[in-house]
Formats: C-alpha cells, sequence, structure tokens
C-alpha cells in the first residue's frame, strides 16, 4: 500500500476494545462518544478465561483496554489521557464488539461473522447506516446485517439469530456494572469524573429502560 509509509499520517476512523463474555454484550455495538466509548468500552472491558489460558475457564477478568500488563502510570491516570488525547482532533467512532456470546453453551458466532461486524463498522464510521439505541451503545438494525451477510458471505441472517445476539441483557450488563463501579470507587483512587459520570448515566439509561420494557429486551422492540 503506497499509503503505508505516509508521513503525514493515516485517518482513523475506528477504534475498536473487544472483550470475551458469553452472556452480556452483543457481538458489536458503538459509543455515544468519545467519552463513552473510552469509559465503558475501554476502562470496562474485561475478558472470560479461556482454555488457551492459564487458570480456571470462565472467570471474567477486569483488563483495562486489554493493556494492564503494560501500563506504566496509574490506571486513573491512564483513562485521563485516553479521555484528554481526543480534546483537539477530529475524533474517531468508538466500537465495542464480543465474538463469545454463548447460546446452550454453543458460541452464536461463527469465525467469519467477524468480516460483517467491521464491515458493519465501517458503514457506520462513514454515516452510511443508522443504528438503534440500546441504552449501552448503539447498535445494527437487522436490515442491513441481512443485508451484509448475504453480500460478504452469501449467507442468510435469520431474525432469531439477530433478536438473540443483539438482546439487551439487562441484569448481566447492571451486574457488569456493578462490578465496575467496585473497582473504580475502591481499588482505583485516580479515578476520573467523566468516568464516574459515563458510569452514572449507563446505569440510569439502563434502569430505564428496565422499567419501559422489561429485564431482557428484543431490539425489535426498541423504539
Amino acid at each position: 500500500d503506497p499509503e503505508w509509509d505516509k508521513p503525514e499520517g493515516q485517518v482513523m476512523d475506528g477504534i475498536i476494545y473487544g472483550g470475551r463474555d458469553s452472556d452480556t454484550n452483543a457481538p458489536v455495538r458503538e459509543a455515544y462518544s468519545w467519552e463513552h466509548g473510552v469509559c465503558t468500552m475501554g476502562a470496562m472491558l474485561e475478558s472470560e478465561t479461556t482454555s488457551a489460558t492459564i487458570g480456571a475457564e470462565g472467570v471474567r477478568k477486569w483488563n483495562v483496554m486489554s493493556n494492564m500488563d503494560f501500563l506504566s502510570m496509574s490506571v486513573g491516570r491512564y483513562i485521563q489521557n485516553n479521555l484528554d488525547f481526543a480534546k483537539d482532533i477530529e475524533r474517531p467512532n468508538v466500537f465495542g464488539t464480543n465474538y463469545f456470546l454463548k447460546k446452550d453453551g454453543q458460541y452464536t458466532n461463527g469465525k467469519l461473522d467477524k468480516s460483517i461486524w467491521v464491515k458493519w463498522m465501517e458503514l457506520r464510521a462513514h454515516g452510511e447506516v443508522d443504528a438503534i439505541d440500546a441504552a449501552y451503545g448503539m447498535i445494527p438494525k437487522y436490515e442491513d446485517l441481512a443485508k451484509l451477510f448475504k453480500q460478504v458471505l452469501d449467507e442468510d441472517y435469520s431474525k432469531e439469530d439477530y433478536a438473540f445476539q443483539f438482546r439487551v441483557n439487562i441484569p448481566e450488563l447492571l451486574a457488569k456494572l456493578g462490578r465496575m463501579e467496585e473497582i473504580y470507587s475502591t481499588k482505583v483512587t485516580d479515578t476520573p469524573e467523566v468516568m464516574k459520570a459515563e458510569m452514572k448515566a449507563q446505569r440510569e439509561r439502563l434502569e430505564a429502560l428496565k422499567a419501559a420494557k422489561g429485564e431482557y429486551v428484543c431490539p425489535f422492540d426498541l423504539d
């Protein structure tokens, strides 16, 4: 690629934070803002241990931006640096991914499905498709994913798969938020105020959706 060594740098349209969980997050979602993405997708990132890791399998581990082993400063300062980084630039979209969602013990994502989630992120970064507010981020519309599955993989994408994969699992999302609130109020002594505000706002959105629609909300039922 002739652009590879471009001295001026490269245009970056999106940043992806990817965790592993079997029961909480949708395969892909978009943050409301840079602050929301850094705080609730990057700083709240958890991953379940797998058979490829040391220790028990299926244990959730908090790992800020998948970078905890390499931090040379406090967690709070690291998050604040990430927040400050985008103050004077055109901010890229922020996305969260989870390729490890399970149903009845089986993964709901095929290995090649990642290409669909990435294609959707590209479309969102360029403003080419709409999205649905799921109270913890913006999720894809069914018709856009069905079109991408057919175009890219020549596969049909069922409404049943979409309804499960992008269901808003409010009890699990609130439980995760509770774990993060505990960590950032006890283990992290320099938690940025923006982080606290984003967690508070996320809890309020999820509680409001729960009151209106119930604990598990089908994406087809979102306004």
